[in-house]
């Protein structure tokens, strides 16, 4: 998913660029409301288990390798802004320091991995959570289905901008089927890993998980309603 330099022209990148820009703006704000002094140190592991596992590929198949977005993973973990601001990190240290996805292409990468999958990784957990069954247990589950959403989502995203300003003759509809059809590949080894790894937190610590936070409060509030009754 990393673009590299040279892949859109420069009035897309600038674009992409502002866009990731701001985004990055909206996240600063909106983090401090997410983070807590107990959750801080969770999204400095966040970004560094990201950052790790972006550097590890996965065969899919044909030749194709892929790896973690780990979009989806983060907001669950520690929120949606504060994962923009995680993405954010990773990728601009795998632009300085291993070339991985061009700096010029740094707004585009950050558009599609930082803000599309995160944000619809995301919105696709909430509303899987909102079907599932009211309990911890359902966390890992809806997070993998944000997983799995927001990798072809993003897929789908670069697919537009290449549409719009890409540097090669390649048809819209064939370059979306193509990416779309091998993230979706990707996307099953995205939510097997977010699903083990928000698993083993909430199975032990579900006040550290932020798409969890609600269920722990209503199920503290209630515990504390039966004992004073009792």
């Amino acid at each position: 998913m990393h673009v590299p330099d040279g892949f859109l022209d420069a009035p897309t990148s600038l674009a992409t660029a502002a866009i990731a820009a701001a985004g990055v703006g909206l996240a600063l704000r909106g983090a401090r409301r997410e983070l807590s002094d107990a959750t801080a140190p969770l999204a400095g592991l966040v970004a560094v288990f990201v950052f790790a596992t972006q550097m590890l590929n996965f065969p899919v198949g044909a030749g194709t390798s892929g790896h973690l977005l780990g979009g989806a993973l983060a907001a669950v973990l520690v929120g949606p802004f504060t994962a923009t601001l995680c993405l954010t990190v990773v990728l601009l240290i795998q632009g300085l320091a291993f070339a991985d996805g061009g700096l010029t292409a740094l707004g585009t990468n950050i558009t599609l991995m930082g803000l599309v999958g995160v944000w619809v990784g995301y919105a696709v957990f909430r509303a899987a959570r909102a079907v599932l069954p009211r309990r911890t247990s359902s966390v890992p589950l809806a997070a993998a289905i944000g997983a799995f959403v927001s990798v072809p989502a993003a897929a789908l995203a670069f697919s537009v901008l290449f549409a719009i300003g890409g540097q090669a003759p390649i048809e819209f509809s064939t370059l979306a089927a193509t990416m779309i059809g091998w993230h979706t590949l990707i996307g099953l080894g995205e939510a097997t890993i977010t699903f083990l790894a928000v698993a083993s937190i909430a199975a032990t610590r579900p006040d550290l998980v932020y798409g969890a936070r609600d269920l722990v409060a209503s199920t503290h509030d209630l515990e504390v309603r039966t004992g004073a009754l009792a």
